[in-house]
């Protein structure tokens, strides 16, 4: 009787206000004959937070529903418990009085589903099928009023070749009519042995490391509809160096992999190599005023920041070019304090020698074993001595014998971006862009300190046993203290492998021998596939960038974003009518500007504020380590899976016209057999009642 109750409250409320869905749903049960249509709860806020230690986690779910009618009303509250999960409290007062609620197991759970799916011809429920139910009764939700719920379960994490999953249903959120004002996960790990990778795959999320046994996940957004699981995972171990790889492969087709290799996550337990730094300031005129201060602020911060093992040198340049010293010193406190005073002393002036300032910082590093970094800042273009941006390119690179590492800040409006970014992507470093309204201490302060412990340079990765093919990044960059590396790349045939990694230390070769397994099948980690493409589409969209279109790589990209549903300026055909849902190529557009950052010439630009957002859009994606939304309604992606929706049927990217389709009728007998036979399919078949995809090596067509 109260499985048929619940099921009569879904389909009223369904039937006549739409779903207010948040990880838990309420489910109204309207009045008799009310005087207005009842509008759906809203979701005022939804905070996670979660501890996990040693594999066993707990997590705690707030959330406030409102009631934005001028009425009582009384409903159902719902909640899909994940597989293996058991609910240890829930707390709904009403009237000061705590309510309780029952567990109804998957098969019942799945008769209410199926009923909705059978009456409201909606398949989007399908997908949780499989999964128990948490009910109970909420009554009453007062007229523009809130209802507080807090729920807590707990789960025992499994551990997949040392690398430890933790899975938070936040996709469920998809449902909801509205956005939610404020979407928080926190996820506590706390580990009796030292924690080293730590991966989100699905969100943005921020990583913050408490020491080797604690790390913060932390995500955090407003008035969103979030629709992916919350994903993270970590691994743990004592060795100075780990290596963990994540695998996907469909069926008969090469797989995919990550590999993640991360280095003592604390600088003082960390073996860090004496490094060689020179620092490069342009003090040309138009570095004049605020901007002057603030690089001289970072200046000064990078040079109190070097190890007492360290050694360093100071270059100010603009029509000539100003030593500190005639070679690298120590970095003593008392060549520190001489470094700073030379720093207060730099004033705007002259031109811009971009050319003979680099040369001059890579002599430093001509007779050294030591790895010598170069931070480089400039604001402008070349004006002085050398000026044509392709023999400054060819004249650093050819006299960088030493393979001195060039990190570059580009500081303004009026840079270019292309020869920046060939300077330092032909020197192992990388281009950092400090806006007008960004603060140049803050940017480059941070990055210093990032890299200023390096653990293992001029590293290198091979794989014996299995072969690899197209990773990305091409170049490995070194190692530094508390950052990881992660590699996406694909692979043919399956089973046991090593992983090498070889690397210097001072004037000695290191090597680290780890043993895995290439999967032959799926697996969970099916977010894979499209990291890789999307790390591979930078890197074509790069070489188009800063050396001109060729129609083999425009195909290539566009090939690869109409396969794995990635936007780019090659592919703006995509982009429907529904122009409030597109995410344009460089974030933060508005409507006015989004047919020039979709079209291809937004690669050519070269100076300017647009350069600089394409040039930094072009860094985030090479080093995408989470599943990116496309932000476009005609786009879904569905486990490994792209779907584009045309003429009103939702169809595998993968599929080719003329391939013959297995009908699936809608609501059919056979229908509900092949769900009931293959639970995994709901994911596909929760998209609507016309769909095509491939299933086991069979398309099947829902209509």
């Amino acid at each position: 009787m109260k499985s048929k109750l619940t099921i009569f409250l879904l389909l009223v409320f369904l039937c006549t206000a739409g779903t207010a869905l948040a990880d838990g749903i309420i489910i109204i049960d309207p009045p008799p004959h009310p005087p207005r249509p009842i509008v759906p709860l809203e979701v005022k806020n939804h905070l996670v937070h979660t501890t996990i230690t040693d594999q066993v986690s707990i997590t705690h779910i707030d959330e406030v529903f409102y009631n934005p009618n001028n009425m009582e009303l009384e409903g159902t509250f719902l909640f899909p418990i994940p597989e293996g999960a058991s609910i240890t409290d829930f707390t709904l007062y009403i009237d000061g009085n705590p309510v309780s609620g029952e567990i109804l197991p998957a098969d019942d759970a799945r008769k209410i589903y199926e009923e909705i799916v059978r009456t409201l011809k909606d398949p989007a429920l399908l997908e949780y099928a499989d999964r128990n139910l948490f009910t109970l009764k909420v009554y009453p939700i007062p007229a523009n009023g809130t209802r507080r719920v807090e729920l807590t379960y707990t789960e025992t994490l499994t551990s997949d070749f040392g690398m430890v999953s933790y899975r938070y249903p936040l996709n469920t959120e998809k449902f909801s009519s509205a956005p939610i004002d404020d979407v928080s996960v926190d996820v506590t790990i706390s580990s009796s042995s030292p924690i080293k990778s730590v991966y989100c795959p699905s969100h943005d999320a921020d990583i913050v490391r408490k020491g080797d046994d604690e790390v913060i996940v932390s995500y955090e957004d407003s008035r969103v509809l979030p629709d992916k699981d919350f994903l993270v995972y970590y691994t743990t171990g004592d060795d100075s160096l780990d290596a963990s790889l994540l695998t996907y492969k469909e069926r008969r087709n090469d797989g995919y992999f990550l590999l993640i290799v991360t280095p003592e996550t604390e600088t003082e337990n960390a073996r860090t190599i004496a490094k060689d730094v020179t620092f490069v300031l342009d003090t040309s005129g138009s570095m004049k005023g605020e901007k002057l201060i603030q690089a001289k602020d970072a200046l000064e911060f990078c040079i109190e920041s070097l190890n007492p093992e360290d050694r360093f040198n100071v270059i100010r340049f603009s029509t000539d070019i100003q030593r500190f010293t005639p070679e690298l010193v120590a970095a003593s406190r008392e060549n520190r304090a001489d470094a700073i005073d030379f720093v207060d002393e730099m004033a705007a002036r002259g031109g811009t020698n971009i050319n003979d300032a680099l040369i001059s910082a890579i002599e430093d590093g001509e007779n050294t074993s030591r790895p010598h970094m170069i931070v480089f800042i400039t604001d402008g273009e070349p004006t002085v001595g050398e000026i044509d941006n392709g023999i400054i390119v060819k004249n650093v690179t050819g006299e960088n014998d030493g393979n001195a590492r060039i990190f570059v800040f580009g500081v303004g409006e009026d840079i270019n971006t292309h020869l920046l970014d060939n300077i330092s992507g032909k020197n192992h470093g990388v281009s950092d862009y400090v806006t007008p309204t960004e603060n140049i201490e803050v940017v480059v302060s941070n990055f210093f300190t990032r890299v200023s412990s390096p653990v293992l340079s001029d590293v290198e990765i091979d794989v014996t046993g299995i072969s690899i093919l197209d990773t990305y990044p091409q170049t490995i960059p070194d190692l530094f203290a508390g950052m990881q590396l992660i590699v996406a790349g694909r692979y043919s045939g399956e089973g046991g492998a090593t992983i090498v990694v070889k690397g210097s230390v001072e004037e000695n070769t290191e090597v680290y021998e780890f043993p895995v397994t290439f999967e032959g099948k799926g697996g969970e980690y099916d977010f894979i596939p499209r990291i890789w493409a999307t790390r591979k589409i930078a890197y074509l969209l790069d070489e188009i960038r800063l050396n001109g279109e060729q129609g083999e790589l425009v195909e290539e990209v566009t090939a690869l974003a109409e396969e794995y549903g990635v936007v780019t300026p090659y592919t703006s055909f995509l982009v429907t009518e529904d122009r409030r849902h597109f995410e344009s190529f460089a974030p933060g557009a508005d409507e006015g500007e989004m047919d020039m950052m979709t079209a291809p010439s937004m690669l050519t630009e070269e100076t300017g504020g647009f350069a600089m957002e394409s040039a930094e859009r072009m860094k985030s994606l090479k080093g995408t380590d989470s599943v990116l939304d496309s932000g476009l309604m005609s786009i879904k992606q569905v486990g490994d899976r792209t779907f584009f929706f045309r003429d009103d049927v939702w169809i595998d990217s993968r599929y080719d016209e003329g391939v013959s389709l297995t009908d699936l009728k809608f609501d059919s007998d056979k229908y509900w057999d092949f769900l009931s036979d293959h639970p995994d399919s709901g994911k596909y078949l929760a998209m609507g009642e016309r769909v095509i995809f491939e299933y086991d090596g069979v398309w099947y067509q829902v209509k």
